[in-house]
């Protein structure tokens, strides 16, 4: 048998599966989310959509990575656009961690969160204990702007507490080098870094460029 071809067959029928979270809301979680849907020739799957129903993140990733993405059901579709246990409250809802299940696929899954590590599902529950139930590793999305060092280092800091693997640091746009060394400072030495070029404008044609020019992960 040769041993090399074998593992590297095995390696390229790896599934692989990753939580999209940020450091916070409005970092660009759902533009890396298709970009990263285009270069691993992923599905998709927004767990929970609080708002904007008429272009959730399902139509945007269809829009931006192809209509020919897999976009699975969410799990909740909540009209207000407001956290996921005021959005589900106000509805008379309660999000129930058992109800979230992984998409039945052998491809490739990008799973988008709502907001930060720290955003509340329920009473008990926050967007990190679906992941912890999940069980599948994190994408952080990390985007410049006074005071997302901090923001980055907390959310490392919950993911090492709560014994989340962070698989890949993402760093969204430019940053300055000073910013850049602290954060990857702070990242164990088998996280990936990921670096997403910065978008004038957010098209099919340019999440596509974007997927083409990173590095190989």
């Amino acid at each position: 048998m040769d041993v090399t071809k074998h593992s590297q067959k095995n390696e390229k029928a790896e599934q692989e599966i990753v939580f999209i979270t940020g450091i916070g809301t409005e970092v660009g979680k759902t533009v890396c989310s298709a970009i990263l849907t285009k270069y691993f020739n992923a599905e998709y799957w927004k767990p929970v959509q609080s708002g904007d129903l008429d272009f959730s993140d399902s139509m945007k990733i269809k829009s931006w990575a192809g209509e020919e993405t897999i976009c699975h059901p969410e799990t909740y579709r909540l009209k207000l656009a407001a956290s996921p246990h005021q959005s589900a409250g106000e509805e008379g809802i309660t999000i129930d961690l058992n109800n979230f299940k992984l998409p039945e696929t052998h491809n490739n899954v990008i799973v988008e969160g709502a907001g930060g590590l720290m955003v509340p599902l329920n009473d008990e529950d926050l967007i990190i204990d679906l992941i912890k139930k999940l069980n599948v590793p994190v994408a952080l999305v990390v985007k410049n702007y006074l005071g997302c060092i901090n923001h980055t280092l907390l959310s490392l800091t919950a993911l090492k507490q709560k014994k989340v693997k962070l698989k890949y640091i993402v760093l969204n746009g430019n940053f300055p080098p000073d910013t850049e060394r602290i954060i990857l400072k702070n990242i164990q030495p088998e996280t990936k870094t990921i670096r997403i070029p910065f978008l004038s404008e957010i098209t099919n044609e340019n999440i596509e460029n974007a997927a083409k020019q990173l590095e190989k992960i």
